[in-house]
């Protein structure tokens, strides 16, 4: 089994969680396993927790990863879960936590799995391929108005509506059940783009619904960060828009000392900060990295310190 992925800001990443040999650690998104790699091989007696939806990306790391088997935990689920699986192992506190909110390249590149806009697949989608949604569900079952809303919030589509309204007049015809059908579709529906695929932002807006992935994310970022060790780092990689705003805000709030409404003339939340922020403004990627990897292009580093 081949599991081709190439971690955007590897250097970055692992050198900002200021790795603590003897510390306890979290990967919230194993992918193929190259940040989890280096968090392992700076470990002596540490231990890192590695999460993953994929089982596809479990059973290829537990090979890739099998010289530092003693050192690693893998869990097969969702990282939103996280507290869960800490309480069963007896851990209470963390030293560092790397969240990855990017797509894995061998999710992307495997036609079958029906991520990509370019091959001809099943709609799919699905990270966790257990779960019972996919993409043919929500293509073909939701209203106009659900997938509008849909196309608009997650992918900040333009011509959300128009769209919308063309997938459900052609799942009239018969069910749309292949990418191509659906990018097709979405091509028609749209004025000729002058940069990048027409399907892009409702591939995305669809992969994002399918696998919940922005639902819940803000609060999941605090109570992560919350579960840090004093001086432990949070790590947050993300790929869009929506989920760095969400990852921006989850840290404002952990790194002020007022939460108040602006309008309130004095402070009565009480709130304290809780860590600081190591980079005010987000780490991006060298142009060296852009140029061997362009699914870096949208990548942003941000990073903060419990306190």
């Amino acid at each position: 089994m081949q599991f081709t992925h190439i971690s955007v800001m590897l250097n970055e990443c692992i050198d900002n969680l200021n790795i603590n040999p003897n510390g306890i650690y979290i990967d919230g998104t194993l992918g193929g396993g190259g940040h989890s790699l280096q968090i392992l091989s700076k470990l002596n007696k540490g231990k890192l927790i590695a999460f993953d939806k994929d089982k596809t990306a479990i059973n290829f790391c537990q090979q890739k990863l099998e010289k530092y088997l003693d050192k690693v935990v893998f869990i097969n689920d969702d990282f939103k879960n996280f507290k869960q699986h800490l309480d069963e192992l007896k851990i209470q506190k963390v030293d560092g936590i790397l969240l990855d909110l990017g797509v894995s390249s061998y999710q992307i590149d495997t036609a079958s799995r029906g991520f990509s806009y370019i091959h001809d697949a099943p709609l799919d989608m699905r990270m966790n391929q257990d779960q019972q949604k996919t993409a043919f569900d929500v293509v073909n079952y939701y209203s106009e108005e659900k997938l509008t809303d849909i196309f608009s919030r997650y992918g900040e589509e333009p011509y959300s509506k128009r769209i919308a309204h063309q997938i459900i007049f052609a799942r009239k015809q018969k069910p749309i059940s292949t990418t191509l059908q659906l990018a097709e579709i979405i091509k028609r529906s749209v004025p000729p783009q002058q940069q990048g695929h027409p399907a892009k932002r409702v591939f995305q807006a669809i992969r994002i619904e399918v696998n919940a992935e922005l639902d819940e994310l803000e609060d999941c970022i605090k109570e992560m960060a919350r579960s840090l060790n004093k001086d432990g780092r949070m790590c947050v990689l993300t790929f869009h828009s929506l989920e760095d705003k969400i990852t921006k805000q989850a840290f404002a709030e952990l790194c002020a000392d007022c939460i108040c409404d602006k309008k309130i003339p004095v402070c009565i939340c009480h709130h304290k900060k809780e860590a600081v922020l190591v980079n005010k403004k987000p780490i991006t990627a060298t142009n060296e990295e852009l140029n061997l990897n362009p699914r870096a292009h949208s990548a942003k580093l941000r990073v903060l310190q419990k306190i």
